[in-house]
């Protein structure tokens, strides 16, 4: 029996986004069942998962030729399944390579679909503007600016907030979340995301450990590093046997746990260095990408900024240290010299707040009701 709803997230930040949107879902159409591919979070809220997350999992142009194969057999496979067993309405949850090829087939047979989280045409590709124009029937925006950008074409663009703004507290309680990992006071904590994706972490894992042991050996910090899934574990603990006095408080997931405990944070960059803003914590942004992968995309951005809050302020708020320069030195180094400059911390504290509270909508609610309401339109056609 087909779905009346049908979604596809391809890492794990559209899994917990996706999660929030599934959950208002329930409470406005609660005879909806919902298929496609999500992680735990989307699971937990009702989806029937017909692959595993992690195999769209894939970060730069070069790791994806391998998995090339099986992602386009992944992609034909579903789009013969929900032609076959049409659903109301389909919903992409980021990872625009993957779905906006497969919303195209599907809106090409009437099947209604929402693109949830504009591409970020504004960063780089913005030739994707013409793709998006064909395969969606209704894009949700999370960022203010974004829907101006869709402005005289035929995409039906709206903002409806960031869906963690919503969930992180405006004044989060970092004395509550270092009572419950049994943290104190007495050093600093710093909290380490190497990425949620494989590939990511096959890259960055060992300079973010590095630096967390010389922040370790330097200062006496508490590091706590969650790991966004569990198949991560292995490789992480392998890495950080390079450092044999290393002492880390691993976390199954608990990433918000961890950046509401910490002082500072070592983030790569994606949607995690938006969630540190929003926890008003200063961070180190860094990035590796395999040499190929580095090579084909480097020159190909528009805007001088990788990390959310830098392109979100226009300004260089936050360091990035990429490619090259996210060496464990460098990332130690430049976390510490945003410890010990007071007046910088206060200043992040109350850009990340006006940065929050400009993003704050009720974000889940205003996707669920946008998602309905494409569903009833496509009834009508």
């Amino acid at each position: 029996m087909a779905p009346e709803l049908a979604m596809v997230a391809g890492e794990a930040s559209g899994d917990m986004l996706a999660a929030h949107v599934l959950h208002a879902l329930r409470a406005l159409r609660p005879q909806w069942r919902a298929a496609g591919i999500g992680g735990a979070a989307m699971q937990r809220e009702g989806l029937d998962s017909w692959w595993p997350l992690e195999r769209l999992a894939v970060n730069g142009f070069a790791a994806v030729l391998p998995r090339l194969p099986e992602l386009l057999w992944m992609r034909a496979s579903l789009r013969r399944r929900l032609l076959r067993e049409p659903p109301a309405v389909f919903v992409g949850v980021d990872a625009p390579d993957f779905n906006l090829a497969l919303e195209q087939r599907l809106r090409d047979a009437a099947i209604p679909t929402v693109h949830f989280i504009s591409p970020s045409i504004w960063a780089w590709r913005r030739e994707r503007i013409h793709r998006i124009e064909r395969a969606v029937d209704r894009l949700l925006c999370v960022f203010p600016f974004e829907p101006q950008l869709y402005a005289g074409t035929r995409v039906h663009a709206s903002y409806i907030g960031h869906p963690l703004a919503e969930v992180v507290a405006l004044q989060p309680d970092r004395g509550a979340a270092r009572a419950a990992l049994g943290l104190d006071d007495a050093a600093p904590v710093i909290a380490v995301l190497p990425g949620s994706r494989r590939g990511e972490v096959q890259h960055i894992g060992a300079a973010f450990l590095g630096a967390a042991a010389q922040l370790q050996r330097r200062r006496g910090a508490r590091i706590v590093v969650p790991v966004a899934q569990p198949q991560l574990a292995p490789l992480l603990q392998r890495q950080a046997q390079a450092w044999p006095q290393l002492q880390v408080h691993w976390l199954d997931g608990g990433a918000q746990q961890a950046l509401a405990a910490c002082d500072a944070a070592l983030v790569a960059s994606g949607t995690a260095t938006l969630e540190c803003a929003l926890f008003k914590r200063p961070m180190v942004i860094g990035y590796r990408l395999p040499a190929l992968s580095w090579w084909l995309m480097k020159d190909r951005g528009y805007l001088p900024w990788v990390g959310l809050p830098n392109i979100l302020a226009g300004a260089s708020l936050v360091p990035e240290l990429l490619q090259h320069a996210c060496t464990p030195t460098a990332l130690a180094d430049a976390l510490l010299a945003q410890l010990d400059d007071a007046p910088r911390c206060a200043e992040l504290h109350e850009r990340f707040t006006a940065l929050h509270e400009q993003l704050r909508r009720p974000t889940a609610q205003l996707a669920a009701q946008a998602i309905a309401e494409v569903a009833r339109e496509g009834a009508r056609r």
